[in-house]
């Protein structure tokens, strides 16, 4: 028996399309797959080899908040130009393991041209660029917080509310009025993501080091003053003067007058009384204002420095010029010195010819 074949036209050719069709999801398949496999390949090639930092970048440091998302320091570094394939710089991070929920904060110093693997290695594991923090004269604690937030992440108010911390102020014997004695202008080293309490506990440890040198505590014990009386006097010297060269002579004067307990009377703690601090001269009106700190009014020390005192201050009041001046008035000139009396009715004498002065000099 003879088997019989049909044969049905257009039957071979409805199937060779599907054929044709699943020969062609392959080679697309195929193509997708080189293609995403050379995309990854390419990736840690770009990491090490193509700079990512821009060779004119106008600020080499980035600053990363506490408490940074990983999109937030992507925002930073764009902001700079610290990174100029964001996709890259997003698979890479990833790959490494510095993408975090909470990111590390700091101040860091990035190199131009540096690739996407540099950087992120070095804002991973990298030291932090401190900051010079420069301490001058401040008179508040406002000032004093207001200077400090410029170089550190921790703001003006959280600073002020840590000067304000009492309880956290007696731990270190410190007061709000005594607040200032823990600070010697100086130039200091800090990171830039110190908080407020981190500011302070290093300025203490600052000043310990400070009064354990050059025999410092033991010369204000010779005097009979604490260091932050010492202080306290020397923040007056160094309102008084600007010349270092006799400030153990005015320091010299305020201690004679402490040891006879004869009033200091000392112009700057009348300024500092009425905060006028714009004033040029001292009038009745400073003089007869009802404060703690007018020297003019209550013996002794004020309850507080009128403002920073410098190391040349400090050490003029812990190495005093010894004589029996009680008095000093300014030069009839504008040096900026002052001559010394032992008698007030020497200085009468002396501040006769300073106002005289002071006329003639105004009519010019």
């Amino acid at each position: 028996m003879v088997e019989t074949i049909s044969y049905h036209p257009g039957t071979a050719s409805k199937r060779m399309p599907s054929k044709i069709f699943s020969t062609r999801n392959v080679l697309i398949f195929f193509l997708l797959t080189l293609g995403i496999g050379g995309y990854f390949a390419i990736q840690p090639l770009k990491a090490i080899l193509v700079p990512a930092v821009a060779e004119d970048i106008s600020d080499q440091y980035v600053c990363i908040p506490t408490g940074s998302s990983f999109d937030d320091v992507v925002g930073i570094l764009k902001k700079g130009r610290f990174i100029s394939d964001e996709i890259n710089f997003r698979w890479l991070a990833g790959q490494m393991n510095y993408k975090k929920n909470i990111m590390r904060a700091g101040r860091f110093e990035v190199q131009p041209g540096w690739t996407n693997r540099q950087l992120i290695q070095h804002l991973r594991n990298g030291e932090q660029a401190p900051v010079k923090l420069i301490l001058n004269n401040e008179r508040l604690p406002e000032e004093v917080a207001g200077k400090v937030s410029a170089f550190i992440e921790a703001d003006s108010m959280s600073l002020l509310q840590m000067f304000r911390d009492r309880e956290f102020l007696h731990q270190y014997n410190l007061t709000e009025e005594t607040l200032l004695t823990a600070f010697i202008p100086n130039t200091y080293e800090f990171y830039w993501n110190t908080d407020a309490k981190g500011f302070l506990t290093k300025m203490i440890k600052e000043l310990d080091v400070f009064w354990s040198k050059e025999d410092r505590l033991a010369k204000a014990k010779a005097l009979g003053l604490s260091d932050q009386q010492v202080y306290i006097l020397a923040s007056i010297v160094e309102r008084e003067t600007n010349a270092n060269s006799e400030k153990p002579s005015i320091a010299g004067v305020y201690l004679n007058r402490l040891k006879i307990n004869m009033k200091l009377q000392a112009d700057p703690t009348c300024v500092f009384a009425t905060r006028d601090f714009k004033t040029r001269r001292v009038t009745e009106y400073h003089t007869s204002f009802d404060s703690p700190y007018n020297t003019y009014m209550y013996k002794g020390l004020p309850p507080g420095p009128i403002s920073m005192a410098s190391i040349s201050s400090i050490d003029a009041v812990l190495n005093p010029d010894k004589h029996h001046y009680l008095y000093f008035c300014a030069r009839p000139d504008d040096s900026g010195t002052h001559v010394f009396a032992e008698t007030f009715s020497a200085h009468k004498v002396n501040a006769a010819r300073f106002q005289a002065y002071v006329k003639i000099r105004d009519r010019k």
